[in-house]
């Protein structure tokens, strides 16, 4: 009998070319608000949740984020995003990587940090129809990444137990939550993170991006 299992996605920097899209629409939004942060430094939290974002600000520029300050700069990256929305596009394999999925009958399903406004770019960046598949944004659960509970919420929309699932990441964000929800954590290159920091943090093979991980599909649990 074979056990079913899914692959549950993060979406930017793991299926869209778009991390360094929201490092500059993050860096804009600061600098709106006159908080001074290093672009690198900014990279450093691409892919963890709005409320550690905002926890990291505080530790590294000493300057005390209120809510309202807050709302203002999710408003103002999110508007930048959308800016920056044409020079989005797949990374390579990621579509060929979904449709095959889709050909073998294995689930899978999106699951990422950001909110719907800024997800909604890279959706459509990437062709999906939303309504083909399950996906997860920051506004369905109470806590972002690292905590596993995108994770969890895409494996249950599958209806797949979570220690069946495989999370596929491009941050040690989404390593340190595969953890936190006993999914197996696979890294890939494409979000800028090193390899030695993704197996680090937990991932049990790393790829380069979503083309080399369907080149060997086989090593994670893919079937032909």
């Amino acid at each position: 009998m074979r056990i079913e299992h899914a692959f549950l996605f993060d979406l930017d920097g793991t299926l869209v070319d778009s991390v360094y899209q929201h490092v500059l629409a993050w860096k804009e939004a600061l600098d709106e608000e006159g908080i001074e942060l290093s672009i690198w430094r900014i990279h450093r939290k691409i892919g963890m949740s709005g409320g550690l974002f905002t926890n990291q600000l505080l530790r590294e520029t000493a300057v005390a984020i209120t809510d309202e300050k807050n709302e203002r700069l999710r408003q103002l990256h999110a508007a930048a995003y959308r800016r920056l929305g044409s020079q989005i596009k797949p990374l390579p394999g990621a579509v060929e990587l979904l449709q095959w999925l889709s050909s073998e009958r294995i689930p899978y399903a999106i699951a990422t940090s950001g909110r719907l406004e800024t997800a909604a770019v890279n959706i459509a960046a990437l062709g999906v129809d939303p309504r083909s598949l399950p996906v997860i944004t920051r506004d369905q659960v109470k806590y972002a990444k690292p905590d596993p509970d995108l994770f969890l919420a895409a494996a249950k929309a599958l209806k797949v137990p979570i220690e069946n699932s495989v999370v596929v990441g491009d941050s040690i964000w989404d390593m340190l939550a595969a953890i936190r929800c006993r999914a197996l954590g696979i890294g890939l290159l494409s979000g800028g993170y090193g390899r030695e920091e993704l197996r680090d943090a937990g991932a049990i093979r790393v790829y380069e991006d979503p083309a080399d991980l369907l080149h060997h599909i086989d090593e994670v649990g893919g079937r032909r």
